[in-house]
């Protein structure tokens, strides 16, 4: 025997669970002047680079290069919020870590693989189920970022969110980053950053690969380290691939 029970519900809200996307800092050092000194080396020339991003502060890395290490998560969050990020939570911490990342105002973030619902309210009457509706397709993602013009010393293309295609030299002085791949269809000279925000499967495409510095997810290789005559001037792509020592960039001809 079904019961339906009365309910009511508040005409002025409703709560459900939310999945927001999260830029993680994998934190690796409680040496926040050196921290500092390595944010400006990478972001400094790029003030629009996040856009008040919500932050979560991964202390897991922490652990493992500093055991116990203490951060002073006040100043953390001021030298952050700096980058135009915006620090909301840690997850990783030890017991005291945590104590002190709540007392700077932060909230706790444990692992959890299920995000669970707020409870639904109980309906007042039994109806019929309503006929399915079919879903929505999902909105397209963004198409690549395409530049037509050379891009000159002093120059910066970000292509956020997305590929980028340029189909004109990148000179030396000039910069091309994107969160996608990136496509070079014309001589890469200057400074090509791909995966910027750690996406470790894009990849560095270039019909003339001569660049002073190449990155893929943070890993990077500058012009110090010279490339091989079969790579230099030549078509070629740059991934990135896991191993034992950790992350490496490998650069293959193309067409070869």
């Amino acid at each position: 025997m079904s019961v339906a029970l009365a309910g009511s519900a508040p005409t002025t809200f409703e709560i459900k669970s939310a999945h927001l996307p999260l830029v993680a800092l994998m934190l690796k050092s409680s040496d926040l002047d050196r921290l500092a000194q390595e944010l400006t080396q990478r972001f400094g020339d790029m003030p629009d680079f996040f856009d008040n991003d919500p932050l979560v502060i991964d202390l897991h890395p922490l652990n493992v290069a500093e055991a116990n290490a203490l951060p002073d998560f006040g100043a953390l969050q001021t030298l952050l919020r700096q980058y135009r990020l915006v620090p909301l939570a840690v997850r990783g911490g030890t017991i005291e870590q945590t104590r002190l990342a709540l007392a700077a105002g932060l909230t706790n973030a444990p692992d959890a693989s299920v995000q669970r619902a707020a409870p639904a309210v109980v309906p007042t009457e039994i109806t019929n189920a309503p006929e399915p509706v079919a879903p929505s397709a999902p909105a397209p993602a963004p198409g690549a970022l395409v530049i037509d013009k050379p891009l000159r010393s002093g120059q910066q293309v970000y292509a956020r969110g997305r590929d980028l295609v340029v189909m004109a030299m990148v000179n030396p002085g000039a910069e091309v980053i994107a969160d996608g791949h990136i496509h070079v269809y014309a001589p890469l000279r200057g400074k090509a950053i791909a995966g910027a925000r750690g996406n470790a499967d894009a990849r560095i495409f270039a019909l003339s690969m001569a660049p002073e510095l190449i990155s893929i997810a943070g890993i990077y290789r500058t012009s110090e380290v010279a490339l091989p005559e079969s790579i230099l001037g030549k078509p070629a792509q740059v991934r990135l691939v896991p191993g034992p020592d950790g992350d490496k960039l490998v650069i293959d001809a193309i067409g070869a």
